[in-house]
Order: C-alpha cells, then structure tokens, then sequence
C-alpha cells in the first residue's frame, strides 16, 4: 500500500508540475472620460483628498447618536444588504468550486465482484461461482492545464467574486444614504408639523377674536371669513404633514429592516445635527476609482478579459489522465496481505479540436464581445459617477449661501408680520394685511426647513458618491 500511494503522488506531482501558459491578454485600465479633477485649485492636495474621501468611515463622518442609531439597526437587519452578502458566499463559492478544477481529485475506491456459472454454461460441467476483491487510489479525468482554459475560468470566477463583493458594498452605501436621508425627511416633516400646528394656533386665535371683535361691530364679516380660510388652509397642511410624518416612519423601518418601535426612530432636532463639510471641490477623479460601483465595473472587466483566455485555450489540445493503483485478491482477508498483487491503470487521453463548426470562433468572438461591453459599461460607470459628484459639489456650493439668505428672509417677513399686525391693532391696516403677512411667513419658514434638509441631505450624497468611506469600513 505504500508503494502504490508513493506511485499516486508521483503521478500527480508529475501532473501538476507541468505549468500552464496564460493566453489571457494583457489587461489596461480603460482611460477615465472625464477630467481629471472638479476643481482647478492647484493648491489642493491631491493625497489629502483622497484620504478624505476614501478613508473617512460612516462612523467617524456620522458622529451624531441617533443617525449611528438608525443606520446600525438598518446594517444589522436590511433585507437588501442580507441577500447581498448571500450573493457574496454564493460568488465565493463558485469560485471555489473553478479553482478545485486546477488540481486533480483523488478518489478511493473497493469493490468486489462476484460471477456465478450453472452447470450448463460452465466449461467443466460443474456450477462455479468466483469472487475478487480489489482497493485503489486513483486519479480520474484530470486535466492538464497547458494552455490555461481551467486558470482562465479561475481568473474569471475569481474577479466574478470580487465583483460580488464590491456590489455589496455598493448595496450597503446606498442603504447607508437612503437611511440617513429618510431619517431626515422625517425629521424635516416632524418640524414643518409643529411649525403648522403652531400656525394653526396663532391663526385660530386670530380668528376667535376677529369673530368678537365682529360682535362689537369692529370687524367685519369679510375679515372673519378670511381668518377662517387661513385657519382652515393651515389645518389641510396639519393632516398633510401627519400623512407624511407617519408614511417616513414607515420609509425608515423599511429600510432599518424592523418593524416599527418609537425606541428604535431617536428624537433630535433637524437644525441641531452636524455633518463634516471638509469634502473639498478640489479632490481629483482618481478618487472615483476607489467607488465600490467602478470597482465593481472593472473587476467585471477583468473577468471578461480572462474569459478571451479560456476562449483562445479552446482552439489548442486538451490532454487528459485517467490512473489508479491499488491492490486485487480472490479472498477479502488477503486483500492487503504481502500476496495480493498490484493492479495499475494508466490511461492518458488527448483531444485536438478539427471541426466544431465554427464553435469555438464563435465562442472567442462573443467573448471578445462582451469585453468590450464591459469596457463601454465601466466607462459609463465613470462618467455617471463624476456627474453624480459634480452635481453634488455644485449644490453644496449654493446651498449653504442659498438657506442663509433664506434664514434672513424668514427674519424680514417676520418683521413684517409684526409690523402688520401692531398696525392692525392700532386700526391703521385691514386684517388683510396682516393674513398676508401670515401667509408668506409661514411659506418662508417652510422653505427654510426643507432648504435644511436639502442641505444636510447633500452632505450625506456627497459622501455617498465620493465613495462613501469604502477603504474606512
């Protein structure tokens, strides 16, 4: 028995010695189409941007408890980001299952055979019956890899799940994004509901004492009826903004992947958050590269590319080993002993591909193929990639200035009421004056709430796009 296992491992080190040439062809990074940075600012380091980009963690860029709060509860149990991780070991798998094609299979084997002869078929004209015995190691249907088709579908199932694992990530920063965003329209919708509420109070008060005053016989009816078509109009946007309060709270644990519980959605204020804003215009494109999506692109590029490998290895022989060695006896208690005798196989077998019919020209022409939309595909990647950023860097460069501006509006209109309605009090103005002084304030506190939002909702985006921390995770 030593022998023979001697014999099987010097069979298969023979085997596997013989190295495989790869007809994988050279892979080049497709050029990036788009500029090199968003930014002409030469004083901006290059590496510096990069660093914050790439580097920066959800965790250290969502420093606040409550969005750590919800985006930890929407990892831990999105349904999303679950089946991606499954496609992850199913990607890993396969890739397993490609890479045990490299190396042969031993396999062990007993068997025993017994052959029965009647009187009539038997040459001695007496019933026989024989029986044999044997156990083998042996190697069967190896293939040699000398022109690389098993180490080009390798490299093919291995950037397969590489490109798996990228998806994952790209799952997982969009699930971070939109989490963060609905937490924010929820938050955004919380306040605009207190800002109507307490509209509809100070209206509702107005209205009380203009239905008195018209008692008294100073006010009209025409000023009653315009106060209660302000209370009425702030009341349809009260049961609105309950609408949207409670169709976030549904968004939200969608997306946490629970089901609802006050615990789980933390109080806070819209205007008490803080987000970094040190994501600088000047960072250049090569940033982009490091995105889980372009990542994802160009690993299925390479996969392509390796399957022009296996493409071309089809067109040459494919050489392949059949071999065993083990022991055979008559008698089942001798099987091992020092006199049963060896039994050997070794049957090697070469195929040359003549004629397929065209097949494997066909076959190297599709993947050639579909190369080449895996590079139009990583290319568009790219590009959609730096448009998302641009789109970001340009809105945070007006929205701070654009909420300031409407900050100081909210203030002006204020005054405005205020003004309107001493005037009214002291019987200079119509409550007419007063209604639309209401009405445009409350619109300019509106917009700056949702002006807020966007504002903290570019900041999450902008992170997102540059990458979203994926070399900080």
């Amino acid at each position: 028995m030593r022998k023979s296992v001697l014999k099987i491992a010097l069979l298969l080190s023979v085997s596997t010695s013989l190295t495989a040439c790869s007809m994988i062809p050279d892979y080049l990074r497709p050029a990036a189409p788009v500029a090199v940075s968003w930014s002409n600012d030469a004083s901006y380091e290059a590496a510096e941007g990069l660093a914050i980009a790439h580097n920066l963690s959800w965790q250290a860029f969502y420093r606040d408890p409550a969005l750590r709060q919800v985006v930890n509860t929407a990892l831990e149990h999105n349904k999303d980001l679950k089946l991606a991780a499954l496609s992850i070991k199913e990607a890993r798998a396969l890739y397993r299952i490609e890479r045990a094609d490299i190396l042969p299979a031993l396999n062990a084997n007993a068997g025993a055979n017994n052959l029965g002869t009647s009187d009539e078929s038997s040459a001695t004209g007496r019933a026989t019956t024989t029986q044999s015995y044997s156990a083998n190691l042996g190697v069967t249907s190896y293939e040699l890899d000398l022109f690389g088709r098993l180490s080009s579908q390798n490299e093919a199932a291995l950037n397969e799940y590489l490109a798996t694992q990228a998806a994952r990530n790209v799952v997982q920063n969009s699930l971070i994004a939109e989490t963060v965003n609905a937490y924010l329209q929820l938050l955004a919708n919380k306040k605009l509901l207190s800002l109507t509420q307490q509209t509809l109070d100070a209206q509702q008060r107005s209205h009380d004492i203009l239905a008195q005053s018209r008692d008294s016989g100073i006010a009209t009816q025409s000023d009653v009826a315009r106060a209660k078509t302000a209370v009425e109009t702030a009341r349809v946007n009260l049961f609105k903004y309950r609408r949207f309060v409670q169709q976030n709270k549904n968004a939200l644990t969608l997306l946490m992947g629970v089901a609802y519980s006050d615990a789980l959605i933390p109080e806070a204020n819209l205007a008490d958050l803080v987000l970094p804003d040190n994501l600088n215009a000047g960072i250049p494109a090569e940033v982009l590269m490091l995105r889980p999506d372009v990542k994802q692109a160009e690993y299925a590029l390479l996969a392509r590319n390796a399957d022009i490998g296996a493409a071309r290895a089809a067109f040459f022989p494919s050489i392949s080993l059949t071999g065993s060695y083990g022991f055979a006896s008559d008698d089942l208690s001798n099987l091992f002993a020092s006199g049963a005798f060896g039994a050997w196989s070794f049957i090697p077998q070469i195929t040359l591909p003549i004629f397929k019919a065209g097949e494997n020209k066909a076959n190297l022409d599709l993947s050639k193929i579909r190369k080449e939309q895996a590079i139009v595909s990583y290319e568009k990647t790219v590009q959609t990639a730096f448009a998302e950023v641009a789109d970001e860097l340009a809105a945070r460069a007006t929205l701070s200035a654009q909420l300031d501006a409407q900050y100081r509006l909210v203030e002006a209109a204020q005054s405005v009421y205020d003004i309107s309605n001493a005037r009214y009090k002291s019987g200079i103005d119509s409550f007419l004056s007063v209604l639309d002084a209401q009405r445009e304030l409350y619109a300019y506190q509106q917009s700056a709430i949702e002006l807020e939002r966007a504002r903290f909702s570019n900041l999450v985006d902008l992170y997102k796009v540059l990458g979203g921390g994926s070399g900080g995770k």
